[in-house]
């Protein structure tokens, strides 16, 4: 049997990465090509497994253009969990060491057996290659459905300021909603649970007295909510149902938000809102 070669792309081999197909399309994914032209994809960070002529794995690990902090592993597909860990392998060597993987599946991809496949032997060859699983995250959209009515109960206002936003962060123990937290910690090394200026503008903050805030954020790559932080459980579907209204009147025809997976009770509240899971994202370190 012909040997298994792993090297990074070189210059006149764009089109090789994305020569194969992608085995779950439905992922709303960018192209290596688009990701090159963009910045966030690199050759030397773009990886392949070749046995002969025929690529059996590859892997791109992205960084946005002005980013502080490390790479993370972003597209990954291999023909079993061996030749997957041996392309890891090789290029974390070379990268430096180990690089965060965040492993795109689609909503629900355990309960898919043909994308629970091609999910498995992707998280089978990262384990492999020394990396180690830390949870699981949601993401769900908005898309037009109706909200709930609100009950009255809770008056909305702006923050008075970013001193106001620190304090409120300061007594929540675990926020419901973090969105985007994987990027805003490669952009701007900020954990988005404890410290979620700068990423998120004072100006997209509002407050429900004693009962919670909630950042409805219109300007990012998607119209989103970036944190939501409860004082009041009972005030967590409006909280919600309050920050998409904000965006919509804003313009937004669909809004996004990331949830633990063991935060059934969030979960819960976002897809009473008329949030519907789109993917998930197993990381590991």
């Amino acid at each position: 049997m012909t040997a298994v070669t792993f090297r990074p792309l070189v210059a006149g081999e764009e089109d090789l990465f994305d020569s194969l197909p992608d085995p779950l399309p439905e992922l709303r994914q960018a192209s290596f090509a688009d990701g090159l032209a963009s910045g966030g994809f690199a050759l030397p960070r773009a990886w392949v497994a070749l046995r002969g002529d025929e690529l059996v794995a590859r892997a791109a690990w992205v960084l946005p253009p002005g980013a502080v902090g490390r790479p993370w592993l972003e597209r990954f597909d291999a023909a079993s969990p061996e030749i997957g860990a041996a392309l890891l392998t090789a290029a974390h060597e070379a990268l430096g060491g180990p690089l965060p993987y965040y492993a795109a599946a689609p909503a629900h991809w355990r309960q898919r057996p043909e994308s629970k496949a091609v999910v498995e032997v992707r998280l089978a060859a990262a384990r492999r290659a020394g990396l180690v699983e830390h949870g699981e995250r949601l993401r769900l959209t908005w898309a037009g459905a109706a909200l709930p009515a609100t009950s009255g109960r809770y008056a909305f206002r702006p923050v008075t300021g970013e001193d106001e936003i620190t304090a409120l962060v300061a007594r929540i123990g675990r926020p419901d909603v973090v969105t985007g937290a994987e990027t805003a910690l490669a952009v701007l090394g900020a954990d988005l649970a404890s410290a979620p200026l700068p990423w998120l503008r004072t100006a997209d903050w509002l407050v429900a007295e004693e009962a919670g805030f909630v950042a409805a954020a219109g300007d990012h790559c998607y119209p989103l909510i970036g944190y939501l932080g409860l004082l009041d459980a009972g005030a967590r579907e409006e909280l919600i149902a309050e920050a998409v209204r904000v965006l919509a009147e804003g313009g937004a025809r669909e809004v996004v938000a990331d949830v633990d997976s063991y935060r059934v009770e969030v979960l819960a509240a976002l897809e009473r809102t008329g949030f519907r899971q789109v993917r998930s994202r197993v990381v590991l370190t």
